[in-house]
């Protein structure tokens, strides 16, 4: 028999709250902590859950400061689950240092599947997902260029988050160093009740994303190299401001 985990990496909703899986509510129901990015974030799921458990925050500016005395209360015996804001820990967000310093000092890790952006994101572009890479968030200012000329002779789906704010940005600098016509995909909102896919290419995308000005909403942009020549059609209502608004 396996050891019983003594930290267990939490999946939780991207945007639509029914996407909470029975074995991420029985976890969270059983741990004596639960690690949260934002307290105030994942207090609000846990009410919404029926669940009152302590929060411990836990994110990147204090994750260094943090694991010593977590391992200490692991090491004790205490169960613990990890969660984020939104998707799985660790993908774009802390988790990692925590999950090596336990495994160093064998001490069970689990990690249970559940939401993430990246791949509905990449499902929804329709390049295909044979083969493709998750870039994540791309530097925001030293080695950024760097990295786009590195990624530059990419075959493979590339997968990027990227904020609203730099959202524009990031699709014309795709564009200056990809080149324009290079097919791409940006979906934002997923499964909330505005969400939305729009195909182009780099240039058309920035264009368009560009004259809506200030727009709301996580965005998971998804650019790459299609297997077919032909740029893909657009999809989904025409492009306009979104109101904020949080569906459940």
């Amino acid at each position: 028999m396996p050891d019983a985990p003594a930290l267990t990496l939490v999946p939780t909703p991207i945007g639509n709250l029914e996407d909470i899986t029975l074995r991420a509510i029985r976890v969270l129901g059983e741990a004596d902590l639960v690690l949260a990015e934002d307290t105030r974030v994942s207090g609000r799921l846990l009410q919404h859950l029926g669940l009152k458990k302590p929060l411990l925050s836990y994110h990147l500016h204090n994750e260094h400061q943090q694991v010593p005395r977590l391992l200490e209360r692991l090491e004790k015996g205490e169960k613990m689950a990890l969660v984020s804001d939104a998707g799985t820990p660790g993908i774009s967000d802390p988790g990692f240092l925590l999950v090596r310093e336990c495994l160093a000092r064998g001490l069970a890790v689990e990690c249970l599947p559940g939401p993430t952006a990246l791949v509905p994101a990449l499902l929804k572009s329709g390049f295909g997902a044979e083969r493709f890479t998750f870039e994540g968030f791309l530097p925001v200012k030293k080695g950024r260029q760097t990295r786009l000329q590195e990624l530059a002779p990419e075959l493979r789906t590339m997968i990027f988050y990227e904020s609203p704010h730099r959202l524009v940005k990031t699709l014309t600098q795709l564009a200056e160093v990809f080149g324009p016509q290079r097919p791409a995909s940006v979906s934002r909102e997923l499964t909330k009740l505005f969400e939305e896919t729009v195909n182009g290419t780099l240039a058309s995308l920035a264009a368009d994303f560009g004259a809506l000005g200030r727009h709301q909403g996580r965005n998971c942009a998804g650019g790459g190299r299609q297997p077919h020549p032909a740029a893909p059609p657009r999809q989904g209502r025409p492009l306009r401001p979104r109101r904020r608004r949080r569906s459940r």
